[in-house]
């Protein structure tokens, strides 16, 4: 499983760190009502970020997020102007399996991530489930990061400087799930646009993520009935055509019989 993510956020994280600054993280995922969807990774950083580290956003080489998949926008400077840093990285899915691998990969502090999608009948359920959890720097350190750079990048540095996560980092992860959230099954409150998010702990402690939706046949799809009656008067009108213009076709061809007959009888 390909943790580019993983590595991207962690050098971010640790080096914004020495830096006495906080990296702001938001994770989108947004499921369509036929099961595909969209996952987005934003990072922003403060202004005090660059004036710290200038070269950040010319040292951030993202090939490999690219190679996985991910567009890219970024790193640039945000719309608003106000300075800082901005970045995000956006995949497509096709299906819960492929959703559950993209979230899998985003490594640290995401872990048992999984979007499961099934059917009884004619309700659909949508489920995403997973925790949140960060006990220390030394969480994003997976084999190949380590490899890569040798170790756990900056060790020496972070202990030195006693910085923690969570005072370097903020995470948030934010749903969108197609029909009506079971709240008996779901542990976040949606907002006005239906959207379920959750915060990562500031105290290494685990949190929980738990959202579940229902989706009632033809939700989702408003378009389907206008199309389908649409699709049934078409029928309706070419069977009637056909019906019709085989009638004309036998009536013709009985006609000319008649006629052929009385001409052959009355040459007689």
């Amino acid at each position: 499983m390909n943790r580019v993510i993983t590595r991207l956020i962690a050098l971010l994280a640790c080096a914004l760190a020495l830096a006495a600054c906080q990296l702001d993280i938001t994770v989108d995922v947004v499921v369509d009502p036929d099961g595909t969807g969209q996952i987005a990774v934003t990072v922003l950083a403060d202004q005090d970020v660059l004036d710290q580290l200038p070269t950040l956003i010319d040292d951030l080489v993202l090939d490999d997020v690219i190679e996985a998949g991910w567009s890219v926008d970024g790193p640039r400077m945000p719309d608003d102007d106000s300075g800082g840093l901005f970045l995000q990285m956006t995949h497509p899915f096709r299906s819960q399996g492929e959703a559950t691998n993209l979230l899998q990969s985003l490594g640290p502090p995401f872990t048992q991530m999984e979007l499961g999608r099934g059917t009884n009948g004619d309700v659909t359920t949508n489920q995403l489930s997973g925790r949140f959890v960060l006990n220390g720097f030394d969480d994003f350190a997976d084999a190949d990061l380590v490899a890569s750079v040798g170790g756990q990048p900056f060790a020496d540095e972070i202990a030195e400087s006693g910085a923690t996560p969570a005072e370097s980092l903020n995470v948030r992860l934010q749903a969108l799930l197609p029909g009506a959230i079971d709240s008996e099954r779901t542990n976040a409150e949606p907002d006005a646009n239906g959207i379920l998010a959750w915060e990562l702990p500031d105290d290494g402690s685990t949190a929980l993520i738990l959202a579940q939706s229902t989706q009632q046949p033809g939700e989702g799809q408003r378009w389907a009935r206008p199309l389908s009656i649409l699709a049934l008067a078409a029928l309706v009108a070419w069977v009637s055509f056909m019906t019709i213009f085989i009638g004309y076709v036998v009536v013709a061809r009985f006609r000319r019989a008649r006629a052929y007959k009385h001409r052959h009888l009355g040459e007689r």
